[in-house]
């Protein structure tokens, strides 16, 4: 049988570190694949005016599975003056490259597991009975519908005049008549049947699988009516081909309090585009934080498997790097589990928590020490010596 090809998409600042982090935990436990470097991110918009060249969607349609780094992303008017000064003034525009390919592939199911290794000294902890301290024990997957909501991208500041007309039929615009056309902004939160569906489906199904007894439905439908709305009343119809899974619902503010309560209580959340990731952040802030938290984008026939923390350029810099490499490498477990190999990321994933329970090896933040060079000589491991580490466990 054939090796299979991998794209690796580095991306920018500690993007380029991680993911060979992760690439090193690969081999030694012994996956076999061919990787292939694709160009993405702020060094092709400066000097292409295009983060995400058309060879790079070329070998994503090829080889249909990638690991990513991360993305530098800037408001719109800081992103044009840093292109290369022959491409000024020409039209280009910069959008997000990750937000292109979840929309360019379809990656419309995103999974951001948020799971406690015992141990580690950033997890969440509360005041018990008694002055006691407890720790709970987080298992909380969210899916996040990828492709739609507010990060469709359809809004317009000053809108042009038939979209500024058809908004003013709506009666709640009646608020807006007296403001002149040139000082509104407006974003739209689009939803469709298809792609609720298939979060929600994708959601009832994981927890099937993997024996979580409810899924609840984090949104907001009491106000937004019309999309929070379609998302609960599918959920509920969704939810009686799944016996023994019960559905809830939770309003995103009123999660985001909870979470800090009682964050043991729930399992498998799914929510749309921007309050998934509202809440998958939040989450990920109990169980250590961006440092640990993986993800996956899943669409049909291309999956990207990414860390959700940002390309940190400052951290970039630092020699030797301090970054956290476990979030990329989970997502390479995640990846491992998609394509199969379940054996190689349970190995992977237990040695991390060996890694962490042991406590022998401990990024910058694990130690919590502020992000600077200076870490290494406080005792924090750098990048390279947690992946030893990490890799030392597999045995």
């Amino acid at each position: 049988m054939s090796k299979r090809t991998i794209v690796l998409m580095p991306g920018d600042g500690i993007g380029k570190i991680v993911l060979p982090e992760a690439v090193r935990v690969l081999d030694a436990v012994g996956f076999e694949a061919d990787y292939v470097n694709a160009d993405i991110g702020w060094e092709f918009w400066c000097k292409e005016g295009n983060p995400l060249p058309q060879r790079t969607l070329d070998l994503l349609e090829k080889h249909h599975i990638s690991l990513f780094g991360a993305i530098t992303s800037k408001p719109k008017s800081d992103a044009a003056k840093e292109l290369a000064p022959e491409l000024q003034g020409k039209g280009y525009e910069y959008y997000s490259p990750i937000v292109g390919l979840r929309q360019h592939f379809d990656l419309d199911i995103c999974i951001r597991p948020c799971k406690s290794f015992k141990g580690n000294p950033l997890n969440f902890i509360r005041k018990g009975p008694g002055n006691t301290v407890e720790e709970p024990i987080i298992d909380a997957v969210i899916f996040r519908q990828n492709t739609e909501c507010l990060y469709v991208g359809v809004e317009w500041t000053n809108p042009p005049e038939n979209v500024y007309q058809a908004f003013m039929t709506h009666p709640k615009m009646k608020n807006f008549a007296k403001t002149p056309k040139e000082e509104l902004a407006i974003s739209s939160r689009i939803f469709t049947k298809k792609y609720t569906t298939r979060i929600l489906r994708a959601a009832f199904e994981y927890a099937k699988n993997y024996g979580y007894k409810s899924v609840t439905v984090c949104e907001k439908p009491n106000v937004i009516r019309e999309t929070s709305g379609m998302m609960w009343s599918l959920a509920k119809e969704i939810s009686k081909e799944y016996p023994g899974i019960s559905v809830k619902d939770t309003n995103i503010d009123a999660q985001m309090m909870w979470l800090t309560k009682n964050p043991e209580t729930y399992g498998v959340i799914v929510s749309s585009n921007m309050f998934g990731d509202i809440a998958s952040d939040g989450f990920a802030g109990l169980v250590g934080g961006l440092g640990f938290a993986c993800s996956a984008n899943l669409g049909e026939k291309v999956c990207i498997f990414e860390p959700t923390h940002g390309s940190a350029p400052k951290y970039a810099e630092f020699s030797p790097s301090i970054v956290n490499p476990i979030a990329m490498i989970l997502s390479a477990c995640m990846m491992l589990e998609h394509i199969g190999e379940n054996e190689k990321a349970q190995k992977i994933q237990a040695a991390i928590a060996k890694t962490v329970e042991e406590g022998k090896v401990k990024s910058y933040d694990m130690m919590k020490l502020s992000g600077s060079q200076d870490a290494i000589n406080k005792g924090a491991a750098s990048t390279t010596q947690m992946t030893d580490e990490i890799i030392k466990n597999l045995k």
